[in-house]
Order: structure tokens, then sequence, then C-alpha cells
């Protein structure tokens, strides 16, 4: 026995064996006791209040959605605007980012001292406040309903939001879907192409312009074939008549409400500062040889950082840059603050109705992990495929 206890491999699995016991028997208690007082509270518990009416409108929906809709459709049209402004953000912040980022690095006194000037002041104001400052400060002070502020021909700005020009498809648009996945494979393609044609002759051929042209001019030869299947519907503004009656007409153009636009400006503007930080300690990461080496060869300073400093750098980036996307994600159920209809402001309406707060903040919680858990995995696909091989 005494043999036993001195073995580390059995101490080892009979302290997992405990901790599991232990685990099992809190998470038993807690379920139990969460049962007990919602049948005292006389609670419904599962999800079946899903099927429900819903009974209430979301001023911000991609797919249909009435208040004639159920609970669950509703959460549907929520986790949809979450993923919208999330992955926006991702996109915007990574862009703003990595130009700041590089910014702060640049020879030209006046560039990096803006870029640190704009890393210091937003990363060191509260989220919060950046959005409230511009939803409350600039959004809700623009012109009236009846009023707008054209920024170009067709893109107007007033307090509902952002009035665009709408894409209407038509008949053959098909066509024009089906080209894209299409010129994205012969881009690939010719990049490989490319970089076995550099690797063999040393001369490097130009694939950015090759690539450019069929991604971009597939889908538009396309577009014609099919006889311009895609018309524009742009918004229509009386600026005459009765006063009720000027403004943007109902049903012309697409309108972004503010309440997108606010948060959307306040979580990439706050995540990219912390990218840019990312960025700058990435590439100063990179031994100063390799800048040296490629000047030496005759190479200018774009296209070192571009095709010798970057890459290495983002062996570097990558891993802190995957922390920077899930805090933007997570910080976005902040849009409770300015009634923006993510996941987490419907549900929370769905809860106040139904009671149901077990079963809403389970799927909240889900939600957010099965998202982070997604992001991880891309990001960790990428970190794979930017890390060092060994030979």
């Amino acid at each position: 026995m005494a043999s036993l206890l001195n073995n580390p491999t059995v101490r080892g699995i009979a302290f997992q064996i405990v901790f599991v016991l232990v685990l099992g028997w809190l998470v038993w208690d807690i379920i139990d006791n969460t049962a007990r007082n919602l049948q005292k509270a006389n609670i419904a518990a599962g999800y079946g209040f899903l099927g429900r009416t819903a009974g209430f409108g979301i001023i911000q929906r991609v797919i249909d959605y009435t208040e004639a809709s159920s609970y669950g459709r509703a959460l549907v049209i929520g986790l949809v605007n979450t993923l919208i402004v999330a992955g926006l953000g991702i996109v915007f912040a990574t862009i703003l980012g990595f130009i700041v980022g590089v910014a702060r690095l640049s020879s030209n006194w006046l560039v990096s001292r803006t870029a640190a000037a704009f890393v210091e002041i937003l990363r060191n104001i509260p989220l919060l406040l950046q959005l409230f400052f511009w939803y409350f400060v600039v959004l809700r002070n623009l012109p009236g309903m009846r009023e707008r502020m054209t920024l170009i021909h067709g893109v107007d700005l007033n307090i509902g939001g952002l009035h665009v020009p709408r894409l209407v498809a038509g008949d053959g648009l098909w066509l024009v879907l089906a080209s894209i996945p299409v010129a994205i494979a012969a881009a690939i393609f010719v990049t490989k192409w490319g970089h076995d044609r550099q690797s063999e002759t040393g001369v490097r051929p130009p694939i950015g312009t090759i690539n450019t042209a069929l991604i971009l001019g597939l889908p538009i030869v396309a577009f014609f074939i099919a006889g311009r299947p895609i018309s524009v519907d742009f918004p229509i503004f009386n600026e005459t008549g009765p006063l009720l009656r000027r403004g943007f007409q109902a049903g012309t153009g697409m309108t972004i409400i503010p309440e997108f636009i606010g948060l959307l400006l306040a979580l990439s503007l706050y995540t990219s500062t912390y990218i840019a930080e990312v960025v700058r300690a990435g590439i100063q990461a990179v031994s100063r040889g390799q800048t040296e080496a490629a000047h030496s060869l005759g190479l200018r300073a774009g296209p070192t950082l571009r095709l010798i400093v970057l890459p290495q750098a983002m062996r570097i980036i990558i891993p802190p840059l995957t922390n920077q996307y899930l805090n933007l994600t997570k910080n976005s159920s902040l849009a409770v603050a300015i009634a923006y209809p993510d996941l987490v402001a419907v549900g929370g309406t769905v809860l106040n109705q139904t009671g149901q707060a077990v079963e809403i903040v389970s799927i909240w919680m889900l939600f957010y992990l099965g998202l982070s858990v997604l992001t991880s995995m891309v990001m960790g696909y990428f970190n794979k495929r930017a890390a060092l091989v060994e030979r």
C-alpha cells in the first residue's frame, strides 16, 4: 500500500479521479438546485418557448421577420446581426491596425507621431465611452429625418442612418455568383504557378495584376453575359410637399441604422489600436539584418516590408492577433447599451417576456463559446501555415 502511495503515476490517477468526482457532484448539485428553484417559482424549464410568437419588432434584419415570428427566429436575427458587426469589425480593425502599426515605425516624424497619438488616445479610453461618443455625441446630432447631409451622389446621412443605394437581383444572377469562386480558384492557381516560376527562374511574374484582373474581370464579364442581372435602387428624398411627407421614401435604397454605425466605429477603432501595437512589435522582432540585406540587393522599402519583413513578422503577429479578434467578438455584446439588436439585446427582450433566464443565458454562452472556438481554430490554421518548418 505504501509503495502505491509513493508511486507518482498512481497518485496522479487518484487525484484526477477525485477531481472528476468532486466536479461532477458540483455540476449535479447546481443543476438540481436550479431545477428545484424553477419548480418553486412555477417556471417551466426547457426550450419549448422558442416556438411561441415573439410579438416585438427588430429594427435591423437581413432575413424575413415580423412581430408574428417566433422567439427562435428573433434569436436567429440577433445572432446574424452579431456575426455581421463582428465580421465587419474584424476586417476594418485589421486593415486599420496594420496601417497604423506600420505607420508607427515610419521614418517620417509627423506620420509616426500621429499614429502614436491615435493609439495612445483610443486604447486608453474605455470602449463603452467611445461607443457612447460615436452614438450620442456624433450620430444623434446629425440632421433630422426631414433633412439630409449628402456625402456623395446617392449616399446621404441623417439621424435615421446612412442611406445608400440597394442592389436588386434579377434573373441570371447565379452566373455572376458562380464566377466568383471560379475566379478565386484561378487566382490561387496563378499564385502557385507564379511562386514556382520565381523559384525556377528568379523572375517574379505580375501575380498581383493577373489575380486582380481575374477576381474583378471574370465576374464583370459574367455580369454582361447574363444580361446585367443586377440593378441599383437609389434612395429617394422628398424635399417639397407637406412636412410629414418630406424625407426619404420608405422602400427606396437601403438604410444602415445609426446603432450599427456607432457600434462598428467603436469596435473597429478601439481594437485597431491593439492590433497596431501587435503589428509594430512583430515587425520590430524581425532582425534588422533582414532589412539591410534586402536593401543591399536593391529592394526598396515597400517591397522589403511586403516580401521580407511582414512574412516573418506574421509568425509573431498571429497568436496575439487571435486574442484581439476574440475580444472584438465578445465586446460586440456592448451593443445592448445603444439598443443595437444583437444576440444579447434580442435575448434580453425574450428573457423579459418569457422569464426563461437559464435557457437564454445558456444560448448566449454557447454562441459566444462556439464562435470563439471557431475563431481560434481558423487562426490556429493560419498560425501553422506561417510557422517555421523544421527540416
